[in-house]
């Protein structure tokens, strides 16, 4: 097996730099996994208003929304309005069919509007958007996990975002998260 690096593309989307690994020239996606998007790591300055993001729809899939800093404020056509901090994750999914999809918008939120008190004003988030299988009829939903499971294994701090996980010494979590798709193999 080879291991194959890729460059991601680098482009302004809403205000703060978005590194894209995928798609990527001449990599078709991954599995189910359409699009891989960093957001960040940014910094904001007092009168910089971070990432502001537009109303825009989805159709066909989920966004899988990891919050490594900073806060962001979701809202969508379902009326769903939920702020996602460090170390949670919101999964919106668009549904599949006729008669399906979202549109949402992200936005930074910092203690003057509407984030925690110690909200930071900075900004890194991972963004995964993953294909829903075509052939399950699938609603539209949006989930939001404040608690992932946590452990330290070999001296590093883990987070489970998805799927399951044994560990060397047969300790099991399991994340909350809701998936559709086939992630892996």
């Amino acid at each position: 097996m080879s291991i194959q690096t890729l460059e991601p593309r680098i482009a302004d989307v809403g205000g703060i730099p978005i590194a894209r690994l995928l798609p990527n020239t001449g990599k078709k996606p991954i599995g189910a996994w359409c699009f891989l998007d960093h957001a960040g790591p940014a910094e904001f300055g007092p009168d910089d208003s971070g990432m502001q993001v537009g109303r825009h729809p989805h159709t066909n899939l989920q966004t899988f929304s990891w919050m490594l800093s900073g806060e962001v404020l979701h809202k969508d056509s379902l009326g769903n309005e939920q702020v996602i901090t460090k170390n949670q994750v919101n999964v919106m999914t668009a549904g599949t069919g006729l008669n399906q999809g979202i549109s949402h918008t992200e936005q930074s939120v910092f203690p003057d509007t509407g984030g925690s008190p110690d909200a930071a004003r900075a900004l890194s988030m991972v963004q995964l958007w993953i294909a829903l299988p075509t052939d399950q009829k699938i609603e539209r939903g949006f989930h939001h996990y404040p608690n992932l499971p946590t452990w330290t294994e070999d001296n590093a701090e883990m987070i489970l975002t998805t799927g399951s996980y044994t560990t060397a010494a047969g300790e099991r979590f399991e994340a909350p998260t809701i998936q559709y798709s086939k992630m892996v193999g």
